[in-house]
């Protein structure tokens, strides 16, 4: 886990080989759908934390680099003061 919460792009494509057992550098940069679903629930259990997306918001992510923008977004505004605590 990428310390000073920030999940890093290293992270993130390694959580996405893990989705379908493959070496990290044969991730595609590009995300389908339920490649997002996963990595979004994976980060879920690993952090501890809920994403809340909208589906304009999900429909946006289409790379790795969104993906890891978008759950650094989460994770900061987890730690946020007056963020609600699970």
């Amino acid at each position: 886990m990428t310390r000073a919460g920030r999940p890093d792009r290293a992270e993130v494509v390694d959580m996405l080989a893990a989705f379908g057992q493959r070496a990290a550098d044969t991730v595609p940069d590009e995300l389908g759908s339920l490649e997002l679903t996963w990595l979004i629930a994976e980060f879920e259990q690993r952090y501890g934390i809920e994403v809340d997306l909208d589906d304009e918001r999900f429909a946006a992510v289409r790379t790795v680099d969104d993906a890891t923008g978008l759950l650094r977004e989460a994770l900061l505004a987890s730690t946020s003061p007056g963020a609600a605590q699970p």
